[in-house]
């Protein structure tokens, strides 16, 4: 009697890579990036800390080690805490119109059916304009001999107004400056978080007999919460480094009445020429800028939406 042997073909093993292994490959993948985040973010904050520790001067000259003389100074400096106060005060007032604008305007656009090209288009553009481009305009609307601003208020009665160098306007006047300028990358954000939800959330509510307010009370407002936190976060950070629209608006005259910190950091490091002083001061705005950061992990801890 014959027997039939059937041959199984072998199959082909492909040695599996051990862990160790896998985790050199995955290194030098990351290796270009981790050597870019190297020299342009670990090397600059480095460098910049140990410049704080001396009398750096660009002019050149003798460098001296002063140890913390510099945060003593700093301490001791009025103009430092003015213009930390300026920055703190524009971080206060702009950072509410920017979440809140941003979010009616989302909104808007995400509700209009035919018009809703046209308004996302007119609430982004503004925020793709350079911001000497963005200065030159508002410049022009503040300016007090003929600005336009002032062409309405003396239509209606009113007097002229130096708008950017008023003590009682300066700081709105660079405020709403910013929220034209900038409010359209947080309605992108919400834009997009809206348009995230599953419209099959508002239906059943709707059928359900809930109410438009209610809808959004109840529905979008507690989806986008942690985007408003991603945003919050971003704006605060953005403001506390504010430096470009309040040079250009004073057209660089050093304004106490608005410059903020960075402002006073370039003045001391490029125009003073003090090196030290100014990386001092700027690791004062580090530090706080850190703070908020952490503030933010605390309170919109990742992983959690309720």
């Amino acid at each position: 009697m014959a027997v039939e042997t059937v041959d199984t073909p072998v199959r082909d093993t492909v040695p599996t890579p051990a862990r160790g292994e896998r985790s050199l490959t995955g290194l030098w993948f990351a290796l270009p990036f981790l050597v870019i985040y190297a020299v342009f973010m670990i090397w600059p904050i480095l460098a910049g800390l140990w410049s704080s520790l001396f009398n750096t001067s660009l002019a050149g000259g003798d460098v001296e080690f002063l140890g913390l003389s510099n945060y003593a100074e700093l301490a001791r400096d009025g103009a430092v805490w003015d213009s930390l106060w300026n920055t703190i005060y524009f971080t206060l007032l702009s950072t509410p119109p920017l979440v809140l604008v941003g979010l009616v305007m989302a909104l808007l656009a995400h509700r209009a059916r035919r018009t809703g090209w046209l308004l996302r288009f007119s609430f982004f553009m503004p925020f793709l304009l350079p911001v000497t481009v963005v200065a030159l305009i508002w410049l022009w609307i503040y300016q007090a001999d003929f600005g336009l601003l002032n062409a309405a208020v003396q239509w209606f009665g009113g007097g002229r107004v130096a708008w950017i160098n008023d003590e009682r306007t300066a700081m709105w006047a660079v405020v709403i400056c910013t929220l034209w300028w900038t409010v359209g990358f947080n309605f992108l954000l919400y834009l997009a978080a809206l348009q995230g939800i599953p419209r099959e959330l508002h239906e059943s509510a709707a059928v359900d007999g809930a109410s438009p307010r209610q809808r959004l009370w109840r529905i979008t407002l507690p989806l986008l919460r942690r985007t408003t936190g991603l945003i919050l976060v971003l704006q605060l950070i953005a403001s506390l480094k504010i430096f470009d629209q309040v040079y250009l608006l004073n057209e660089g005259a050093a304004a106490p009445i608005t410059r903020p910190l960075i402002q006073y950091v370039y003045e001391q490091g490029f125009t003073s020429y003090r090196i030290g002083y100014a990386s001092a001061i700027s690791y004062l705005l580090f530090l706080i800028i850190m703070l908020v950061a952490f503030a933010q992990f605390k309170i919109f801890p990742a992983g959690r939406d309720d």
